[in-house]
């Protein structure tokens, strides 16, 4: 199997981060102030809609997280088996995240940016079934610790090493997610304040994005193996 170097996979995680931090921001001002990723958010508001009686937030929430975990479920399955790295099954799965944000895109063109209450639930289910998707794919990618959705985590670890080893070098890829996710929810916000309709676009591109070029990647590396192998025996692009 043949797979994007750490280097390049940390890269693609990013604009996964950045991705992750469009789709939030435009749920969060725009679908009932739920996250598509950030699950402990959710359940924090799933809480106070229960314990204030607000059946509309709680409808939110289920749909919120649930929809997440479904996308978590739906990923897992065909690459339970699969090793760690960038391989056919993780190229299809991160191609059904892509087609979720497409219809994500469409639906949010269709109503205007004005989604009324039961649409914008279908497509906060929509985004947060992305989002456990993405998650999924983060964990298969190989990246000990790496995230790209929930990034408490990530910082707790930066700043725990940090403590522990003032020398050590930061984890370069941890920052960068961090960052990623800042940027994205950066760009979330300036296109859902100056072309709303569009809001949703630069998640869809950057999963694209990230589907392309790791395939590029990947035909690259099984190019310059064949390079140093018998031309007799080829190899499958993504793997198995």
């Amino acid at each position: 199997m043949r797979a994007p170097s750490s280097r390049a996979t940390a890269w693609l995680l990013v604009a996964l981060a950045a991705a992750s931090g469009c789709v939030d921001v435009i749920c969060l001002a725009r679908l009932n102030g739920y996250f598509a990723s950030v699950i402990t958010g959710n359940l924090v508001h799933f809480g106070h809609a229960l314990a204030t009686g607000d059946a509309r937030s709680i409808a939110g929430a289920v749909v919120a997280v649930g929809g997440y975990a479904v996308g978590v479920a739906a990923a897992t399955v065909p690459l339970r088996h699969t090793p760690p790295g960038w391989n056919r099954p993780t190229a299809v799965v991160t191609s059904v995240e892509a087609v979720l944000l497409l219809a994500f895109t469409v639906g949010w063109s269709a109503c205007s940016a004005r989604p009324g209450y039961g649409f914008g639930l279908v497509l906060l289910g929509t985004a947060a079934g992305a989002s456990g998707i993405q998650s999924v794919i983060t964990v298969a990618a190989g990246v000990r610790g790496a995230s790209t959705t929930y990034l408490t985590g990530s910082l707790t670890e930066l700043v725990r090493r940090r403590v522990v080893d003032p020398h050590r070098f930061a984890d370069v890829g941890g920052v960068g997610r961090l960052a990623g996710l800042v940027v994205g929810a950066v760009l979330g916000t300036v296109v859902l304040r100056t072309a709303p309709t569009w809001a949703s676009v630069p998640a869809a591109a950057l999963v694209v994005a990230v589907i392309t070029v790791a395939v590029g990647l990947t035909r690259r590396a099984v190019a310059a193996a064949e390079q140093h192998a018998d031309p007799g025996h080829g190899q499958d692009v993504f793997g198995s």
